[in-house]
């Protein structure tokens, strides 16, 4: 198994990167964040899983092990192979993707393109159990230091109105992101893009 490279890059083409290392150009197929941090930097280290077939051999390439792990888990989902995991991770960062696996959101799951409602529910079913604490509580460390106490009553107001915390806490951030300051706004704006 080849756990990782560390190289230079010589090509990026649609979804590949090909990495020079020790004389030997490796073509791996990359999520978008490995993508993007490799074109920008130029070298660097990408985490990678070997997939070997019949017709062939892939090596597949990630940003960071936490993204690794969770292609690991999802390729375990039956029907699930390397490339639809790699869909999967370029469609939603990886601690929205544990939170809505947790919460059995397949609403969440099945706006990633490509993704369909049946495959969304099969990976809720057969992941739900397995991803970690580690992951939901990376995930909620994220979420509250990003929110101040008008963050968390917006929060509260929303939820208020019946929405579970999840889809308040994202329409809040995603108010605070397209640049609502005071907690009307906030509230406003959130209730917006819940409502679409």
């Amino acid at each position: 198994m080849i756990a990782f490279i560390k190289g230079k890059v010589t090509d990026v083409t649609d979804g590949t990167v090909t990495l020079e290392s020790g004389g030997i150009g490796y073509e791996i197929v990359c999520t978008s964040a490995a993508i993007s941090r490799l074109s920008a930097q130029k070298e660097g280290i990408v985490y990678t899983y070997l997939q070997v077939k019949e017709d062939g051999v892939s090596l597949y390439g990630f940003d960071t092990k936490e993204e690794k792990r969770m292609f690991l888990k999802l390729i375990s989902v039956s029907g699930i192979g390397p490339k639809m995991g790699v869909t999967v991770l370029a469609g939603m960062r990886i601690d929205d993707l544990a939170t809505a696996i947790a919460t059995s959101d397949v609403k969440a799951l099945s706006r990633i393109k490509g993704l369909g409602k049946k495959t969304a529910e099969r990976i809720v079913l057969e992941l739900r159990e397995s991803v970690s604490k580690e992951e939901l509580k990376t995930s909620a460390a994220e979420s509250s230091a990003a929110f101040g106490s008008d963050d968390e009553d917006a929060v509260i107001a929303l939820m208020g109105l019946g929405f579970t915390g999840v889809q308040s806490r994202k329409a809040v951030l995603a108010a605070k992101e397209q640049g609502a300051g005071s907690i009307e706004e906030i509230i406003s704006s959130a209730l917006r893009s819940l409502n679409r």
